[in-house]
């Protein structure tokens, strides 16, 4: 894995110890990590991809990890010259703590001052990066990996039992909290200053939502002028593309094809399993931008192969099973001969393309009609005895009880440790040792810190840092660098991120209509047969095939067994999971399963 990490602090031994950090990242068995110590700081880099840096100079350290983008042109010039962190050294010197308000694109920065004992950090706007840290005893310890940061002694690894919750609910341990205590994780353009012992956190971005007021010609114009110079921006000879036939694939591909004036290497993934294959729209996108097509039909056989290479890779248990197809998809690539991809992740995001935010505007009118009418009129007709269970009220019942739950929350509703009551999932003592309500007050701090009163661009904003950022970026990264490719995401450039949550909310979501202006924007480039598609993602049939493949299934079936020795699910309800799953309701309980599996397949390959 590549990445930076280093720590602020008096301590005997640098050499050995910074070594060991750099160990516990895993780099790559090619790479010589760039180490630097002296009497107050350690600082490594591991750079398979180029994208590390480290640079001394006037009493400072500056570690950076990514592709900044700098504003300065005296930097811009310098990181050309020289390399990021010099540039980012000379930056902190003219801009100090503003300056990743001077950065774009992706960056993990860590500026060390040892004569004043001072530490300053910053992840980029959308969390493309990542960043950790650790303040305990005297120690200032970073990382781009919570391993490198456990690894120092006087962190440790102590894992955190409330993060096995909050991975059994989000199916990824979201930001700041990490898998360990005392290891924390900043946030989408947030920041941390160590100064006089004292550690504090804060943001010096917020995503913007004012609508800007233009006409549609105008911000299509702008629109296709910001996709156009993002595409550019992240083009190189040797970079292929994702292909998923969806809207944000096939607008990357497309836009992709047009700055080059040429056919572009697409790859995409099938499944031969009903309901789950949507190679035809990716042969549709193909055949409209006359692409060079390199499908790959997925296997039953290659999950097995996937799954403790996944448990390998991921710094943190990751239950985002899609990182199967995303791995196969950049490996392909890279035994193509391609170095780096272009993927269309982001865009649901900012354009407004998720079903829920159509979905959630239904229950919002609720709200709108009178008090006396739905207490009086329709609370009792939904509860009506003998009846409420039974088709129609049944569905009055569940539309209104899910209306009286509020955003977020509502969001969460089909959340499976909201389906079973908690005490008959977890053990008693694994529940003494949480708190189940944090998840909902995660949930609830990035709604209201959104800037507007609007609930889609709340809901955007949560899916911005818990959809995108805490999963699928982590996803999509760490799968293509396992893969040994580096990924670029043209739609989370920040001019367009910023372009996009200007647009007036009905440009996002108009009525039951998904991404309204995107779409509307790009008919001239995209096929009528994408556009119209309805919402599917890049999903995986494992509940189905775990079934049907006995591998598979056995994988399954050792891995649960194992997992009930840790005391924390009841194996009643393991067992009660397995059993579910080889009914009709395979794909549902087979998503808790492979998230469960993929826990104890981590530990297994992490425990130290």
């Amino acid at each position: 894995m590549d990445g930076i990490y280093g720590w602020l602090g008096e301590h005997g031994a640098h050499q050995d110890l910074i070594r060991h950090m750099g160990a516990a990242m895993r780099p790559s068995p090619d790479v010589t990590p760039d180490v630097r110590t002296s009497n107050r700081i350690g600082v490594g880099a591991c750079s398979h991809l180029g994208k590390a840096a480290i640079h001394f100079e006037n009493g400072l350290t500056v570690a950076l990890f990514g592709r900044p983008r700098f504003l300065d042109e005296d930097l811009a010039s310098l990181a050309q010259d020289r390399n990021t962190a010099a540039a980012a050294l000379h930056g902190w010197l003219r801009h100090g703590e503003k300056l990743p308000s001077t950065m774009q694109g992706n960056f993990a920065l860590a500026v060390l001052d040892p004569e004043k004992s001072q530490a300053f950090l910053a992840l980029d706007r959308v969390g493309i990066e990542r960043l950790c840290f650790a303040n305990r005893g005297g120690h200032f310890v970073f990382g781009t990996s919570v391993q490198a940061v456990a690894a120092h002694p006087a962190i440790g690894r102590n894992v955190d039992t409330q993060a096995i919750y909050d991975y059994l609910y989000f199916h990824d341990i979201p930001a700041p909290r990490s898998l360990y205590q005392n290891v924390h994780k900043l946030l989408p353009g947030q920041f941390a200053t160590l100064r006089k012992g004292r550690l504090d956190t804060g943001f010096y971005w917020h995503a913007d939502y004012a609508p800007v007021k233009s006409d549609f010609d105008g911000l299509r114009t702008e629109f296709r002028g910001l996709l156009d110079e993002a595409v550019r921006a992240t083009d190189a000879p040797s970079t292929a593309a994702f292909l998923s036939g969806g809207t944000d694939s096939s607008t990357v591909v497309g836009a992709l094809t047009a700055a080059r004036g040429a056919p572009v290497d697409a790859f995409s993934i099938g499944f031969d399993a009903s309901g789950f294959d949507e190679m035809e729209y990716a042969r549709c996108a193909v055949e409209r931008y006359a692409s060079r097509a390199n499908e790959y039909y997925l296997k039953p056989a290659d999950i097995v192969t996937a799954v403790p290479l996944i448990a390998r890779a991921y710094d943190e248990p990751f239950g985002n099973a899609s990182a199967v197809p995303a791995y196969f998809c950049a490996r392909n690539a890279r035994e193509a001969g391609f170095k780096s991809m272009l993927a269309g992740d982001g865009g649901d995001e900012i354009f407004g393309g998720n079903v829920r935010y159509a979905k959630q505007g239904l229950f919002e009118l609720y709200g709108r009609i009178p008090a006396v009418l739905r207490h009086a009129l329709i609370e009792p007709a939904a509860h009506f005895p003998g009846l409420s269970d039974r088709f129609p009220l049944s569905k009055l019942k569940s539309y209104v009880t899910q209306a009286k739950i509020g955003l977020p929350l509502r969001l969460e509703t089909y959340n499976f440790l909201h389906r079973t009551p908690l005490e008959k999932i977890f053990t008693p003592d694994f529940m003494q040792a949480v708190d189940p309500s944090s998840t909902d007050a995660a949930l609830t701090e990035v709604y209201a810190r959104t800037a507007s009163d609007h609930y889609i661009n709340r809901m955007m904003h949560v899916d911005l840092k818990f959809t995108l950022a805490d999963s699928d970026l982590r996803k999509v990264g760490t799968m293509t660098e396992t893969a040994g490719i580096e990924v670029h995401y043209p739609l989370l450039d920040d001019r367009l991120v910023a372009f996009a949550n200007h647009l007036p909310v009905d440009y996002k979501v108009r009525g039951q209509t998904l991404r309204w202006f995107f779409k509307e924007a790009l008919r001239d480039l995209l096929p009528e047969k994408i556009i119209n598609k309805s919402k599917h993602g890049f999903g995986l049939p494992f509940g189905v095939w775990s079934n049907q493949y006995t591998p598979l299934g056995d994988m399954v079936g050792d891995s649960l067994a194992d997992f009930k020795r840790r005391g924390w699910l009841r194996p009643t309800y393991l067992d009660h999971m397995l059993a579910m799953s080889q009914g009709p309701y395979a794909s549902y309980y087979g998503v808790m399963i492979w998230v469960t599996m993929m826990l104890e397949r981590w530990l297994q390959e992490n425990e130290h």
